[in-house]
């Protein structure tokens, strides 16, 4: 593994930024109670995932696809790093990448969805952020 030099600890801490500016707006959307936009939220929550994914990568040196697919970053990143997570729980949060943030015949969001949805970004959060440098974080 080769890990990433000091000059570049202020690229990770951009994109963990902006992670966590779609989990505090995913967590922020879950407040409203009357037309609270569920599809939103999940979205939120997935990019908080993908974005955690792809600066653990970065933080390895590695290459990520142009990609919104949980799947295949969590299993580029598994290569060398073993993860609590499970590729079953990460799937779930897959689907929103599209079906929350374009118009289709999806099936509705429920609010218990889009709570499962945070849920899930958070546990990812949590996982990811203990094999970053300390200083990026």
């Amino acid at each position: 593994m080769s890990v990433l030099p000091d000059d570049k600890i202020p690229t990770l801490r951009l994109w963990i930024e902006k992670a966590e500016h779609d989990l505090k707006n995913a967590e922020y959307t879950l407040t409203l109670f009357e037309e609270c936009p569920f599809d939103t939220i999940c979205y939120h929550a997935q990019q908080c995932a993908e974005k955690y994914l792809k600066v653990l990568l970065l933080y390895r040196c590695e290459d990520f696809p142009k990609t919104h697919d949980l799947r295949l970053l969590l299993q580029r990143t598994m290569i060398q790093i073993q993860l609590k997570l499970e590729m079953g729980d990460i799937l779930k949060l897959n689907r929103y990448a599209i079906e929350a943030r374009y118009p289709g015949r999806w099936e509705p969001i429920t609010r218990q969805e889009a709570e499962e949805a945070i849920a899930m970004a958070r546990k990812i959060r949590v996982e990811i952020r203990k094999h970053l440098p300390q200083e990026a974080l």
